[in-house]
């Protein structure tokens, strides 16, 4: 039970279309590579998630839908009947503590590396750029990033389906809905942003046809899940896989507005700077989506629980996510609502250490 000292706006109750979360800190999706080489969900994340279950919401870790989606090591997957399965024990273990459960659906398009495939091939995306950086994590050590293939136009329906098929998963697993990654230079993300898009057929040249493989994404989950158990996530500040791009603000103006068509869930925009910021004009803000998209608005990254009490305050979120200060702090709520000091922040080294250490092993603050 939390005890309630403090009464501010970050705890009080909220009904996201139809769902009732009994605050508005939400648990950010947070890559933890604990899923094993075969990407299985198991007791070890259930214990993880359970443990920050206090949350108003969870949203889970980016979960790849196919495995062509495939990009970093020890994820979880959604394209089997059997990882369905397995997500059950997660879902069934937070749903015991009455918090609802998000899963992220995630393609990683050129965030990869031919070292995640059996055969070899090449990752996909929008155009064949590569990611200006230094190294990718793959399963043979670091190696240098590498030229995508370039999709045939063919070829984008059968990954509109993994997303719908993917979705039907989640269903059946028994989460209480979807968000799709379409941040942080991830396939949806590559399609969005004019950097990352150069094509001539319909899903690339104007703002219409960079967000078309979104729009038919959304649309085809929304044959699976009503709109308000849906939810987009946006990054349109962020540098994080070589992002930005000179037409950013128009790009994810458009974005949003477009998606406002829907009665989705929410949307959840990182308009923190903590992934980098591009430096191609100001900062986009929350106050800026709200003009353009009438529903839940969800704040991310980099924030303190000062500054997300003011954007609950001033109208311009209606939720926060939390991401790394959920790491070493699985009492989060606990700790806001009481004013207690949060754990040291987790060691760089156990983020993604495939084990119990630096995962689930950090103390309450009545424990520690």
């Amino acid at each position: 039970m939390v005890t309630r000292i403090n009464n501010g706006s970050l705890f009080t109750s909220y009904d996201l279309g139809g769902l009732s979360l009994r605050n508005r800190i939400v648990m950010s999706p947070l890559t933890r590579s604990r899923a094993g080489e075969q990407r299985m969900p198991n007791a070890l994340m259930a214990e993880y998630y359970t443990q920050r279950s206090s949350a108003g919401l969870i949203v889970s870790e980016a979960t790849v839908v196919s495995k062509q989606g495939i990009g970093w090591l020890n994820s979880p997957g959604i394209y089997s009947d059997e990882q369905a399965e397995a997500w059950k024990q997660v879902v069934d273990a937070v749903h015991r503590t009455g918090t609802p459960i998000f899963l992220q659906l995630w393609h990683c398009g050129r965030a990869s590396h031919a070292a995640f495939f059996e055969n070899g091939d090449l990752p996909v995306a929008p155009s064949a750029i590569k990611i200006n950086g230094d190294y990718s994590h793959t399963p043979k050590g670091k190696l240098p990033y590498e030229a995508p293939r370039a999709l045939e136009t063919s070829e984008i329906p059968a990954i509109v389906e993994d997303y719908r098929r993917a979705s039907e998963r989640a269903k059946a697993a028994g989460f209480d809905g979807v968000e799709f990654h379409a941040a942080n230079g991830y396939l949806i993300d590559q399609f969005l942003q004019s950097k990352t898009n150069h094509r001539t057929d319909r899903y690339g040249g104007s703002l219409e046809n960079r967000y078309r493989f979104l729009d038919e994404i959304v649309n085809a989950v929304l044959t699976v899940w009503p709109s308000n158990r849906v939810g987009v996530h946006l990054a349109p500040n962020g540098i994080f896989n070589d992002m930005g791009s000179p037409d950013y603000r128009d790009t994810f103006l458009y974005v949003a507005r477009e998606l406002n068509r829907y009665n989705l869930a929410y949307l959840h925009v990182m308009d923190g700077l903590a992934f980098g910021f591009h430096a191609l004009g100001e900062p986009m803000t929350l106050a800026e989506f709200r003009e353009v998209f009438k529903g839940p608005i969800m704040g991310n990254c980099g924030y303190t629980q000062e500054t997300a009490e003011a954007a609950i305050q001033n109208g311009q979120a209606d939720l926060i996510a939390f991401g790394r200060p959920y790491l070493s702090n699985p009492d989060l709520v606990e700790r806001f609502a009481n004013g207690w000091p949060l754990n040291p922040q987790a060691e760089t080294k156990v983020w993604y250490s495939f084990d119990a250490v630096g995962y689930t092993d950090f103390p309450r603050y009545r424990d520690a």
